[in-house]
């Protein structure tokens, strides 16, 4: 047990540092992300996936995947705050009419 829960500080330090890493470059992530919550995510989603697993992937992949994860939790919630108008040109674009 001590060495699974070894193995998951050590994966939640190198997502830390790769969250960190992706806050400063991405204006986005800072204006709608909190890393506090990010990071809480991050340990719940490794509940569910094996940290070996996420041991084993080069940081470019690990990367790649913390990225698109937190662009997606960053703008999960903005369609709730958009105006109408914005509301009919997102829908647009999604349907493909833009």
């Amino acid at each position: 047990m001590t060495q699974v829960y070894t193995t998951k500080d050590t994966v939640i330090s190198r997502i830390s540092e790769i969250v960190d890493k992706l806050m400063q470059s991405e204006d986005l992530f800072q204006e709608l992300l909190d890393k506090d919550e990010i990071m809480q995510v991050f340990s719940n989603m490794l509940e569910r996936v094996s940290p070996e697993k996420l041991l084993s992937i080069d940081d470019e992949e690990l990367t790649a995947r913390v990225d698109r994860i937190m662009m997606i939790e960053a703008v999960s919630g903005t369609e709730n705050q958009l105006t109408p108008e914005q509301m009919e040109i997102f829908e647009a674009a999604v349907e493909g009419r833009a």
